[in-house]
């Protein structure tokens, strides 16, 4: 998540603990394959990780910083991975913003989405990931949001103590992700969901299905968002943190 709505939640009185995933920064790195374009494209993977192994390392760190529970906050893949980390038994009540398991429809739409446009390995990185924000993002991206996206990388690739393949073998274990829908219903601790209407990777009803999934879980969905997160935005996510954490503290 962006520094932005870190500041703002510090500045609400949280204490805000950011890290990084295994396989990727200045975390554990890993070794093994990836996954190929045919695998990503029929969804297919051998990942050699899975997202609730990832959950274990955030419980495990819950446990060292937090010992009696936390408030875990994820999008894109950090939203399965807080999922994963809600269920029991791992610690703390969960704020989990963004989306969910998707259906095996939605799968096919986001394979039928990369075929359709696809893109060769742009000469700069950073432009390169600039204008995927733009095809994936939100409505209403400004020129102050890219240059976000542009700081934003270019502090990953400073942290980057592997050899950048890590993000394969992540990108494995999202493809492989098992249907958490059964667990989900178990959870006893507050949850938002917070899902943009725009969103091309995860459609929609993918945040619907997880929000329904969740007994009692707040769902906003969020006009004109796509798979990201724009200063417009911000306001709304922190609101929804800071509501759905006092929902936890009356429990």
């Amino acid at each position: 998540m962006a520094r932005g709505p870190l500041r703002r939640l510090a500045g609400r009185g949280f204490r805000v603990v950011r890290f990084d995933n295994r396989d990727v920064g200045r975390s554990t790195h890993l070794s093994g394959p990836g996954i190929s374009a045919w695998g990503f494209l029929t969804r297919r993977a051998r990942p050699v990780y899975t997202l609730a192994d990832m959950a274990d390392d955030t419980g495990g760190l819950i446990a060292r910083v937090a010992p009696s529970g936390a408030h875990v906050v994820g999008a894109s893949l950090g939203a399965s991975v807080a999922q994963e980390t809600a269920i029991p038994p791992r610690p703390g009540p969960v704020a989990d913003l963004g989306d969910g398991p998707p259906r095996r429809r939605h799968r096919a739409d986001r394979a039928a989405d990369a075929a359709r446009v696809p893109a060769p390995p742009p000469a700069d990185p950073v432009e390169g990931l600039v204008r995927s924000f733009r095809r994936i993002g939100s409505h209403d991206r400004t020129a102050v949001d890219d240059e976000d996206v542009r700081v934003t990388f270019r502090r990953a690739q400073a942290r980057e103590t592997g050899d950048g393949s890590g993000a394969g073998r992540q990108l494995a274990a999202i493809v492989a992700e098992r249907d958490r829908t059964a667990d989900l219903r178990a959870l006893t601790c507050p949850a938002l969901v917070l899902h943009g209407c725009e969103d091309r990777v995860i459609r929609p009803d993918g945040g619907r299905a997880t929000a329904a999934a969740v007994p009692g879980a707040e769902l906003v969905e969020v006009p004109g968002m796509g798979h990201d997160l724009p200063r417009w935005v911000w306001p709304e996510l922190v609101e929804g943190i800071a509501r759905t954490a006092a929902r936890a503290h009356t429990r």
